[in-house]
This record gives structure tokens, sequence and C-alpha cells, in this order.
């Protein structure tokens, strides 16, 4: 191999690793949750579960609509502490989950300050530190597009869809 072409796939390898984004996914798109089934599909990208975590924020994070969707709204303040997963997703896996969560007009893809809770990530030092102080930026779907009358629903600090709620997620091939 030339020099030239080992350094061409070294500087691609580099550029790969820098294009990994944080996601922090609440419902869903868990594992366990009726759409992990995503998160886990390589047609659509790369996710790698790196972790646990809540939001430093308290939030509403709401069941609506008729599909019974969790929703977090863009309420800081309000709420709770919201639990979730952090993954690091390739660009490929976030066009794919902006195009799944209506990015923009269903759901808007903002950054928020996550809490690690339980860290499994193997990343470069400024990943491990981060871990380390305890807080990590991620890329979260809430929306700040949502009827005034979701802001009176129950909030949750998690979501299940098989939760006590007894508020059944219906998933997209089931709806009409």
């Amino acid at each position: 191999m030339s020099e030239g072409h080992f350094e061409f796939r070294h500087n691609l390898k580099a550029a790969f690793a820098s294009t990994m984004a944080r996601v922090f996914v609440y419902g869903t798109l868990k594992k366990g949750q009726p759409n992990y089934k995503h998160m886990i599909n390589t047609a659509k990208g790369l996710a790698k579960f790196q972790g646990r975590g809540h939001t430093v924020e308290k939030y509403p994070l709401v069941i609506a609509g008729k599909y019974n969707i969790p929703y977090m709204l863009n309420i800081p303040g309000t709420g709770h502490h919201i639990a979730g997963e952090i993954y690091s997703v390739d660009e490929q896996m976030l066009q794919f989950l902006d195009e799944f969560e209506g990015c923009p007009d269903m759901y808007q893809r903002t950054l928020m300050r996550i809490q690690v809770v339980e860290w499994e990530g193997k990343g470069g030092v400024g990943e491990a530190r981060a871990a380390a102080d305890g807080v990590l930026e991620c890329f979260v779907y809430s929306t700040a597009t949502y009827p005034p009358e979701w802001v009176g629903l129950p909030y949750y600090d998690s979501y299940d869809s098989s939760g006590k709620h007894g508020l059944s997620y219906v998933l997209r091939e089931s709806r009409e």
C-alpha cells in the first residue's frame, strides 16, 4: 500500500469519527420499546449505545394524540428530569432520525444538557472527560409546536410503551 493511500484511509477514518453526533432518546426509540428496531438497523445508519442519563433541566414529557406518542415539550423548568439513552450516531442515522421524527414540523432537534447516570461509551479523551464530569450535550427531539391543551396532560419522568399509564403506542404500520 502506498504512503498516500494509507494517509487517505487514515484521514477518512478520522473524518468519519468526527462526524458522529450524540443523540438522547427518551421514547419509542429506547431499548425494549416499539421503534428500537430502527436504532439497530444499519441500513438506516450507525447508532452506538453509549449510556443512560436524564435531562439536566426539567421538561414535561406527555403521551398525546390518537396514537399515544411520547412528546417532550420544549418548556424548560417545567415537569421532570426526563430519563433516556445516549447514542453516538453517524450522519446517515441522524438524517434518518430527522425524517422519522418529522423534524422540523412535529419535533425539533435541539442541543440539551444530559446528566450521565451510566456510561459504557468508548470514545476520545474529550468524551471521557465529559462523561466523568457527568454532563454531555446531546441532540434531543422535543417539540415547541404542540396544541396548548397538551400542557395540561400528565407529565412523566420516563417513558415505557407498556407502562401503567395504559396508553398503548400505535405503530406507524398500524395507523389508519
